[in-house]
């Protein structure tokens, strides 16, 4: 039996159940769940850097979202409130639009 060992989406067992195979699960703790969602958000984001179609980017794309969603919610916030602070620094920091690329500060 294959082992996984990774936080996946609340559906999957439900999901897995239906093709009639067993599965193995458990709850988190608190402690776990940040680790785990943390490990899953570099996951999705290695899948990001490594699609090679566009439909492939976005699908990762959506699964990054999915992470901060969950990010978002761990730490008592919403997504609204998220995106007043990357508008507030967007504002006084710019964003990433203009594809500046730093090369070297003079001291």
């Amino acid at each position: 039996m294959p082992e996984y060992n990774k936080l996946v989406r609340d559906k999957i067992p439900e999901i897995i159940e239906l093709t009639g195979k067993k599965y193995t699960t458990r709850t988190l703790s608190e402690e776990e769940y940040i680790k785990e969602l943390k490990n899953k958000g570099l996951e999705e984001l290695k899948e990001y850097i490594n699609a090679t179609t566009n439909e492939e980017a976005l699908e990762e794309i959506a699964d990054l979202m999915e992470v901060i969603h969950a990010l978002a919610k761990y730490h008592n916030t919403t997504l609204d409130e998220v995106e007043k602070l990357r508008r507030n620094k967007e504002e006084k920091r710019g964003a990433f639009e203009e594809r500046i690329f730093l090369i070297e500060v003079e001291d």
